[in-house]
């Protein structure tokens, strides 16, 4: 099962069909719970239970369940989708009981789609809240968010404390797995979209540390130039990428559009299949990212699933 999606909104709905919540930069999970046994299914429906051991202790509330919510990871008290950097790729018990300790994560739950075997798909998102709350997850490393009526001010109020933004959504809505519906309106305040790394480049006088990657959109025509991104690079997160891209070296462009130049000269090219979040300032007038930063790949997202929207 995948889970619904939002739909980029303008306006911010009002009235007292709505509920809104606070979008948190984290990644999105489907939680299952059978029999005491806890697992994570990320967007792309990867198993992804073992990167977060700090969250087996849902296994053990009394109910069989199915939950939609993100996990979120937390910097100077703010989620942040770099924080996460590390803990995406974990397929180590061993490491990720470390990083469990170190830098624990957080679930944010927001919706219920089968309670104790009943399948809740059906039922409008105003019943699925109400027994969502009466199962009071909240804990120290999950928690169930508050929504409000108030979208307007939840806005505002996101905004001035530097969180991602807000999700409005129709409280008649019922839930249709891997549809991205114009009933929930999602509402991002910076500007950051994911993208396909096409190539790499090392730093000046280094053949083991990556300087810059190369990323595109997905399009109908093929992957489509977006800019060089070297801006958060350095350090750990540079290491897991490169470890990441070093398997998919190719021998040609996988871009359909001409580059610039300076940017193919040495330039590593790999077959476009890693996804990559980053941050920048919106688009130059040649389509190109301004001042973008990397932030982490997606291991939730494969490049087909941006085509999707």
């Amino acid at each position: 099962m995948r889970p619904m999606l939002a739909t980029p909104g303008t306006t911010v709905p009002s009235g007292p069909g709505w509920l809104h919540e606070v979008k948190w930069d984290g990644i999105r999970v489907l939680v299952h719970v059978r029999d005491g046994r806890l697992r994570l299914f990320s967007r792309n429906e990867n198993d992804v239970t073992i990167a977060y051991p700090e969250l087996a202790g849902l296994g053990n509330l009394g109910h069989d369940l199915i939950l939609d919510g993100e996990v979120v990871g937390f910097l100077d008290g703010v989620p942040r989708f770099g924080a996460l950097a590390e803990r995406m790729h974990l397929r180590d018990p061993k490491r990720a009981a470390i990083l469990a300790e170190s830098n624990p994560v957080t679930l944010l739950i927001f919706d219920v789609l089968e309670v104790d075997g009943t399948s809740l798909l059906s039922e409008p998102l105003s019943m699925r809240r109400q027994i969502l709350e009466a199962l009071d997850l909240n804990d120290d490393r999950w928690q169930t968010p508050p929504t409000y009526d108030d979208g307007v001010m939840l806005l505002e109020a996101t905004r001035q404390q530097g969180l991602e933004g807000i999700v409005s959504k129709k409280l008649s809505t019922r839930y249709e797995p891997g549809r991205r519906c114009k009933d929930w309106l999602k509402f991002p305040h910076r500007a950051s979209g994911s993208y396909v790394v096409g190539g790499f480049r090392y730093e000046t006088d280094s053949r083991t540390r990556l300087g810059a990657v190369l990323v595109g959109e997905p399009t109908a025509d093929g992957l489509v130039y977006r800019g060089r991104v070297g801006a958060g690079i350095a350090g750990a997160k540079g290491v897991l990428l490169k470890q990441v891209l070093d398997p998919l070296v190719a021998g040609d462009s996988p871009f359909v559009d001409e580059l610039p130049k300076a940017d193919v000269i040495g330039t590593t090219w790999v077959t476009p299949e890693v996804v990559v979040e980053c941050a920048s300032l919106g688009m130059t007038p040649q389509q190109r990212l301004r001042q973008p930063a990397y932030l982490g790949v997606r291991t939730d997202l494969t490049p087909s699933d941006l085509l999707d929207g």
